[in-house]
């Protein structure tokens, strides 16, 4: 993706008007990486929560125990982003750090199940509020 295109897609999240179908993987990792890297009045460690919730809720979608936003996997990811941007240049621009992260084991849809077993990270504790891996600590 280019900046433009990562640009596009984040502010279109932002804005609640992305079409459910381009909410994905990739894009939640784009958003994530632009929010961080362009916008520094949003935390989205503290923000981004709630602006899933309401795009979530904007596409038809429901935040519940079993589907919608989840609390563990958006944390982890946002942790993994700044960890990945930790290693790239200063002033690195958002589509070179979504290049590198697609192309690191974080492009994986499955990444988090290095960390955490199936069943803790699907279950319902995990999706309300952060739950530590159960199979290999983050890196630091």
């Amino acid at each position: 993706m280019t900046d433009e295109e990562i640009e596009e897609l984040a502010r279109a999240f932002c804005a609640c008007t992305l079409p459910k179908e381009r909410w994905t993987h990739g894009a939640h990792f784009a958003t994530a990486l632009w929010l961080i890297l362009r916008r520094p009045d949003i935390l989205p460690e503290h923000d981004m929560p709630d602006m899933i919730r309401r795009y979530n809720e904007s596409v038809g979608g429901v935040n519940s125990d079993t589907s919608g936003y989840h609390e563990t996997i958006t944390q982890a990811s946002l942790h993994m982003a700044r960890q990945l941007l930790a290693g790239l240049e200063r002033d690195a621009m958002p589509c070179a750090a979504y290049a590198a992260l697609m192309a690191s084991a974080l492009g994986d849809k499955d990444w988090l199940f290095t960390y955490w077993s199936r069943d803790r990270l699907m279950s319902a504790e995990a999706r309300r509020a952060w739950v530590e891996p159960d199979i290999l600590p983050l890196p630091a």
